[in-house]
């Protein structure tokens, strides 16, 4: 294979999705145990949302046409037959010219289809109130499923469960969802000169800081990423390695060693481990340039930087879009929902025709204007990454933006 034939981002994702059968698997889980997990297939709903006509406000529960014409000069008379109390049903059915007082979420009495603010009310005695506004049949109540119908398709599988799908779940009575079970992910640091964080480094070395990020990417995108250790430029060692490895991860993430030089053996290891191999190496990107990309009997293999930021842009690009979503964004549209926020570039910067460049930005307000702030300072500087708020984007059709430019925002 040619070194540094760079693809694009969506050529990479395309290469490696044409051989790539990454396993679902299912699980059950309790509710409150399913936040951040994708759902394993549609889930119905089994009963309505509310079961019952419920009030939306403080007031009365009436008949609506018993209120049609009143007004301030002329209010319309009605009987207060009895209040409803919260958590509690009424027996007796509205008559005419009756109204019920009713709490904010409280269950209408038959034969009511609507709720008069109080405030639009005014109490003659204990028994009859003077209503000042007329109400239309379903003003201030939520009726039967309105808000979930029985047997409706709530979620369709493969949509990630946020705090708010659990509390539209357990509205509906669901206390156990099948999902898919999370990905697994080994993460492998190489290099000799590469030690434990708990190690002052010698003269030559430094501190693990991919692992670490990387772990802390993968466990936010959904997945159960596994550790591995550090493994020194050893070609025998390092297939032992990654042969344990993908007999039990779904995916591999090798970082370091990915750039061409004598001493780089993940690239050998990936071509002896299975087919179909190594399918690029080198990304047009900016960081990330020598970006390895393989599969391996059905399972991704990424070699991404040593670099600590290029390591991390990679991880999103490459990465989380298989962790969080299953699959690569279909097109170029799909994949800019990815960079969602639109600010205004506050330098000029430069870039190569044909590369797509990812900057790191911090983010403010100015006025009506959203600010982006490059951060500058090279891939290997991690707190470049704690300083910004997330990466700017310019196309690989550009060759640089100039100061209030607009350039598409991801937030990191």
């Amino acid at each position: 294979m040619e070194l540094f034939n760079a693809l694009s981002v969506a050529e990479a994702c395309r290469v490696l999705d044409g051989h790539l059968r990454l396993s679902r698997r299912r699980i059950t889980v309790p509710l409150f145990k399913a936040l951040g997990c994708r759902l394993y297939e549609d889930v119905k709903a089994p009963e309505d949302v509310p079961g019952f006509s419920r009030s939306t406000m403080d007031g009365f529960a009436v008949r609506a046409r018993d209120t049609f014409g009143a007004s301030e000069s002329l209010p319309a008379y009605l009987d207060v037959a009895g209040e409803v109390l919260m958590g509690k049903g009424v027996d007796a059915a509205a008559g005419l010219g009756q109204a019920w007082r009713i709490p904010t979420g409280g269950m209408l009495p038959r034969g009511c289809d609507a709720v008069v603010m109080v405030e639009y009310t005014e109490e003659l005695d204990g028994r009859t109130i003077g209503v000042t506004r007329p109400v239309a049949p379903g003003d201030n109540i939520v009726a039967p499923g309105e808000d979930i119908s029985c047997g409706e398709i709530i979620y369709r599988g493969g949509r990630v469960i946020r705090p708010q799908e659990l509390g539209t779940l357990s509205a509906a009575g669901i206390t156990t969802v099948d999902v898919e079970d999370p990905l697994k992910v080994s993460i492998i640091s190489t290099g000799d000169e590469v030690v434990d964080p708990q190690i002052t480094p010698g003269p030559g070395q430094v501190r693990d800081v991919n692992s670490y990020a990387l772990y802390g990417l993968a466990a936010r995108a959904g997945a159960a990423p596994r550790l591995c250790g550090i493994v020194g430029d050893d070609y025998s060692l390092l297939r032992e390695v990654m042969e344990k490895e993908l007999a039990q991860a779904d995916i591999i993430l090798l970082s370091g060693g990915s750039s061409v030089g004598a001493r780089d053996v993940s690239a050998r290891v990936m071509e002896y481990l299975g087919q179909p191999g190594i399918l690029f190496h080198g990304m047009a990107i900016k960081p990330g340039k020598p970006t390895i990309g393989a599969v391996v009997n059905g399972k991704p293999v990424f070699g991404l930087p040593g670099h600590p930021v290029s390591a991390m842009v990679v991880f999103m690009l490459m990465v989380e879009p298989l962790l969080s979503r299953g699959k690569y964004p279909a097109d170029e549209e799909e994949f800019l929902l990815g960079f969602p926020v639109a600010a205004a570039i506050t330098r000029n910067l430069r870039s190569a025709a044909g590369r797509e460049d990812f900057i790191r930005v911090g983010l403010r307000q100015q006025g009506k204007n959203l600010m982006a702030d490059p951060v500058l300072g090279k891939s290997g500087l991690i707190s470049t990454m704690s300083r910004a708020d997330g990466l700017a984007r310019i196309p690989a059709d550009l060759e640089g933006v100039e100061a209030g430019d607009q350039v598409r925002v991801r937030i990191i």
